[in-house]
C-alpha cells in the first residue's frame, strides 16, 4: 500500500492518450445516419427503459424541444402495460417491443442510437448490445453497477467502433461550471485535497428506499447509483484519475431499524404514525406509470422503507488518492433535514469553498454560495444564481450538445464511456472496499 503512488499513475487505470483520443471528438453530436439510412434528417432514437426518468428526461423532454431533429422509432420495455401508458403520454406513434425483443426492434427500426434508461443493473446489457448491433448509446448513468460490466462495455465500445455518451448533467450546471473555471485559472494553485459532503435529504433521500434502488443486486448501491454524479463532477474538476479507494458504509436510519413495517404505503396500517408515509394515489401520473401496470411485473413503487431485506447503505465514508496524489474525503448521508452539498478544495495558494442548495428549511439568496480565501490574503464570497428549470438549466445545455450542434465544449463537459468508468469505478471499489474491509486500488478491479 506505501507504493500506491508509484504503481497506479497515469497508465494504471485508463491512458492520458485514449482520453484525449476520446476528448476530441467530444463536441460533435451524435449524427444521424450512422447506423441505418437516414431519409428526413433527423436522428432516429430507440429508448430500452420507460419508467420515470425514460417518460420524463428522455421522453418528454426530447418529445418537446428536440422533435425537429430527434425521431422516436421504437420503446422497449419488459411492461407492456407501463410502455404502453408511456407511448401515449408521449404522443408516438413507433412500434413497441418487449425486454425479449430489442434485437428485434433495432433489426425493424434502424435507430442511430439507443437510450438506455432502464434499471441501473441492465444498463450494461443493453449499451453492449445496441453497440454490437450497430448502433451508438445514449446511456443515463450510471453506466454500469459493478466491475465486469464496466469492463464489458470499454470492450465492446472499443471493438465496434461505436460510441457511448454518458448523460452527466451535473457537469452544465451554473455552480459546477463556475467551481470548473476558478480551479482551471489557477488562482488557489495546485490543488493537495479535497472535502466533499453530499447531504439527501428526508423526501429525496428516502425515496430511494421505496424503489429499486434499496438493493446493490439492482442499483450498485448508493455509491454507484447517486454518487456516481458526484465522482464524475470531482473527476471533472481534478482533471485527474481515481486510483486508491477505502470506505465505510452502515445502514442507520431505513430498513430494519424501523420499529414497524408493511408491504407498502398503500393500506398501511401504521400511515398515521410513519414519518415516511406516503400516499401515491393523490399522484395520477405515478399511478399510471407504476401502480397500474405492477400486475404485469409485480414491482411495487410505494415499498416499504423500513424492509428488513433492504441491502444498502444510508450513511457512507470514502477516501480516494488520485493518480496525481490529490486525496478525496466523501461523505454521502441519505436521512437529512436538508439537501445540497459542501464541497472545499485546498490548495498550495488558498482555499475554494462552495455550498449549494437543493432543498432546505430556510431562503436562500441563489443555487450555490462561492468563497476564495488565500493562504496570506483576503478572502471574498459570491453568489451563484439559479439557471433555471430542469437541474437549474443544466438539462437544455447538456441535451443541446447531444443532439445540436457542432457546440464548442472548452471545459470539456460531454462525458464519454472513459468518465463513466472513472466515476463509477469510485462506487464500485469503495463498494467492495466496504463489504471486503480493506483498501482496494481501482486496478484490481478494471483493465483497460
Amino acid at each position: 500500500m506505501t507504493n500506491v503512488k508509484k504503481s497506479t499513475g497515469r497508465r494504471g487505470f485508463l491512458g492520458a492518450a485514449a482520453g484525449m483520443a476520446l476528448a476530441a471528438g467530444a463536441a460533435t453530436r451524435i449524427k444521424p445516419g450512422t447506423a441505418h439510412a437516414q431519409s428526413n434528417g433527423k436522428l432516429k432514437v430507440a429508448m430500452v427503459g420507460t419508467g420515470i426518468r425514460g417518460s420524463g428526461m428522455w421522453g418528454k423532454r426530447l418529445v418537446d424541444n428536440y422533435s425537429d431533429v430527434v425521431e422516436f422509432v421504437g420503446l422497449c420495455d419488459r411492461n407492456s402495460k407501463r410502455m404502453a401508458f408511456v407511448k401515449e403520454y408521449l404522443g408516438l406513434k413507433c412500434p413497441t417491443f418487449s425486454d425479449l425483443e430489442f434485437d428485434t426492434m433495432i433489426e425493424k427500426t434502424g435507430p442511430d442510437a439507443v437510450i438506455v434508461t432502464t434499471m441501473d443493473c441492465f444498463h450494461a446489457k443493453y449499451i453492449c448490445r445496441a453497440m454490437e448491433l450497430g448502433c451508438d448509446v445514449i446511456t443515463e448513468k450510471p453506466m454500469a453497477t459493478d466491475e465486469s460490466m464496466c469492463q464489458d462495455i470499454i470492450d465492446t465500445e472499443k471493438k465496434t467502433g461505436k460510441k457511448v455518451r454518458v448523460t452527466f448533467n451535473y457537469r452544465y450546471g451554473p455552480a459546477a461550471v463556475r467551481i470548473k473555471e476558478l480551479l482551471m485559472s489557477g488562482e488557489i494553485g495546485k490543488i493537495t485535497s479535497v472535502d466533499f459532503s453530499y447531504y439527501l435529504d428526508t423526501n429525496h433521500g428516502a425515496s430511494y428506499y421505496r424503489r429499486w434502488h434499496g438493493y446493490k443486486q439492482y442499483s450498485g448501491s448508493l455509491l454507484v447509483h447517486k454518487s456516481t454524479h458526484h465522482f464524475d463532477l470531482l473527476n471533472w474538476w481534478l482533471d485527474a484519475e481515481p486510483a486508491m479507494i477505502n470506505a465505510y458504509g452502515d445502514l442507520c436510519h431505513y430498513g430494519f431499524n424501523g420499529q414497524f413495517r408493511n408491504l407498502r404505503c398503500t393500506n398501511c396500517p401504521h400511515k398515521n404514525r410513519c414519518p415516511y408515509y406516503w400516499d401515491i394515489t393523490k399522484n395520477e401520473f405515478m399511478m399510471n406509470l407504476y401502480v397500474k401496470p405492477e400486475t404485469e411485473d409485480g414491482y411495487i413503487r410505494d415499498h416499504c422503507l423500513y424492509s428488513k431485506d433492504i441491502n444498502i447503505w444510508d450513511t457512507m465514508a470514502v477516501q480516494v488518492r488520485y493518480h496525481n496524489d490529490v486525496l478525496l474525503n466523501y461523505s454521502l448521508n441519505s436521512c437529512m433535514p436538508y439537501e445540497g452539498y459542501l464541497v472545499g478544495f485546498n490548495g498550495t495558494k488558498g482555499r475554494l469553498d462552495a455550498r449549494e442548495y437543493h432543498r432546505q428549511p430556510w431562503d436562500v439568496e441563489g443555487l450555490a454560495d462561492i468563497r476564495i480565501s488565500m493562504l496570506h490574503g483576503e478572502s471574498r464570497t459570491f453568489t451563484i444564481p439559479h439557471g433555471g428549470s430542469g437541474h437549474w438549466g443544466a438539462d437544455d445545455k447538456m441535451q443541446n450538445m447531444i443532439f445540436r450542434g457542432p457546440i464548442d465544449d472548452p471545459l470539456g463537459q460531454t462525458a464519454g464511456s472513459r468518465a463513466g468508468a472513472l466515476s463509477i469505478m469510485i462506487g464500485v471499489t469503495a463498494r467492495r472496499s466496504i463489504e471486503q474491509q480493506r483498501p482496494i486500488a481501482i486496478e484490481e478491479l478494471v483493465k483497460i
